[in-house]
């Protein structure tokens, strides 16, 4: 069970593989997340299970860092990360389905179950994740809807 389950999701006017591609890569990640502002590949830089990935972000006025491992992936329809080292226990699962011709339903899960301190913080948190990743879908389609996507300008590789 997790205290926060946070569920949001957008149709985007893209076809899923360019979605999936684009959304499902990590170090794109700093272009659509607003609170994330770093990438940085701990392993071979390819999405694959296994792979590793940190990231700097900030969240409630906090500077979070944390690393992700990809432990799920269906290409083009589904990206599980958990995280391995971090504030709190949390995964984040992506997943992407038509939506019609030439357009994806992506659906961003995150969950997690926070300890000490920040548990008690758990109701409050909950609400600005959804605030904050419906904010970043919207962004995140109108990235994919503009002619061509932007490069990842936060992502580093070791």
């Amino acid at each position: 069970m997790a205290d926060v389950d946070v569920v949001s999701e957008i149709v985007i006017q893209r076809p899923r593989a360019v979605v999936a591609a684009w959304a499902g890569d990590p170090a794109n990640a700093p272009t659509w997340y607003v609170n994330i502002q770093q990438a940085v590949w701990e392993t071979e830089p390819r999405v694959a299970v296994g792979a590793r990935i940190a990231f700097v972000a900030r969240f409630l006025g906090r500077e979070l860092r944390y690393t992700y491992e990809i432990v799920d992936l269906d290409p083009g329809a589904r990206l599980v990360m958990r995280t391995a080292q971090g504030p709190f226990p949390m995964q984040t699962t992506y997943t992407w389905e038509d939506a019609g011709p030439d357009a994806t339903r992506m659906t961003l899960r995150n969950q997690g179950r926070p300890t000490g301190f920040s548990a008690i913080l758990a109701p409050l948190m909950a609400t600005m994740m959804q605030r904050a990743t419906d904010a970043d879908l919207v962004r995140l389609r109108a990235l994919l809807e503009a002619d061509r996507p932007p490069s990842a300008p936060g992502a580093h590789t070791p």
